[in-house]
């Protein structure tokens, strides 16, 4: 069940102490965690892990943490995409040299290259190292999409192995499912998509919520796949409040309240992210007790 990596890939926070610098333990502490409940993999230092404000050095100390905590236990992939190919290429090899399962690599964001950019920096990646990579298409955060076209020429590299799709497009993510090679595979980049995306195909969701209902969408995929989508689209329906409280305001800043919330205290974001409000924190809270978590 589930592509390469899994069904459900948990898009991990990264902990911080109450003066922001790197917790390492609570890191390896969570990654064990999450691995024992429900999730297939991680995702390291994705947006989810707060990665514009940790620096090259830390991204590579945690990717070390991470990969040594999750070892027997499940894959890890290193969020190493940012908008400079160069150094992109340095951050994915020094992943692949400790040990990283495979790679998610965010589009270039705030530069906006075109299609052709975007083609030629994928593929500089791809060349530099032997791991797979997965392609975050996410237009709402970096400002630029990965066009169709685009999707299927990088599909034809043979690491780049799918697509973490943040779009919400059911129809170009029904085009993609049916146009690109078999082993392509489409990951759902959000919580409420997944049901819609496995129906239509995809293998899995990279989540936000697997954080404290990894079990409960592994259970949802499995009912899925197994033709039972009634029961399917039941627990869709439960997790879907939850799904909601989770991005009401800037991610992670809602699901770094939660894991405090439900006793699995992971710190603060860091500027310019800043913690909930009152108000948010009880919206929160109300999801949490819905979900029986509290």
């Amino acid at each position: 069940m589930g592509g390469r990596f899994g069904a459900v890939v948990t898009a991990m926070v990264t902990p911080f102490r109450q003066d922001h610098s790197l917790d390492l333990d609570r890191a390896q502490e969570l990654a064990a965690e999450l691995l024992a409940s429900g999730s297939d993999a991680l995702v390291v230092a994705g947006s989810t892990g707060e990665s514009p404000t940790l620096t090259h050095e830390e991204k590579l100390r945690l990717f070390r943490a991470v990969i040594e905590a999750a070892e027997g236990r499940g894959k890890v992939l290193c969020g190493t995409g940012t908008y400079s190919t160069a150094e992109t290429i340095e951050l994915s090899r020094g992943a692949e040299e400790l040990g990283a399962d495979g790679l998610l690599l965010v589009t270039p964001y705030y530069n906006k290259p075109p299609q052709r950019g975007l083609l030629e920096h994928f593929r500089l990646v791809a060349g530099a190292v032997d791991i797979p990579i997965i392609a975050y298409n996410i237009p709402g955060r970096t400002g630029i999409r990965i066009e169709h076209e685009t999707l299927l020429r990088m599909a034809e590299v043979p690491n780049i192995v799918g697509v973490k799709d943040s779009t919400g497009d059911f129809q170009a993510i029904s085009r993609l499912i049916s146009e690109a090679p078999t082993d392509f595979e489409v990951y759902s980049g959000d919580d409420w998509a997944t049901f819609g995306y496995v129906c239509l195909g995809a293998v899995g969701v990279i989540s936000v919520a697997a954080h404290l209902v990894g079990d409960r969408i592994h259970r949802m995929i499995e009912l899925i796949e197994a033709g039972d989508i009634p029961a399917a689209r039941k627990l869709h329906e439960e997790l879907t409040p939850l799904f909601n409280a989770l991005f009401i305001t800037s991610n992670p800043i809602p699901v770094k309240t939660a894991l405090e919330l439900v006793g699995r205290p992971v710190g603060p974001p860091r500027l310019p992210l800043v913690p909930a409000t009152a108000e948010e924190r009880a919206r929160i809270h109300r999801a949490l007790v819905d979900a029986g978590l509290v």
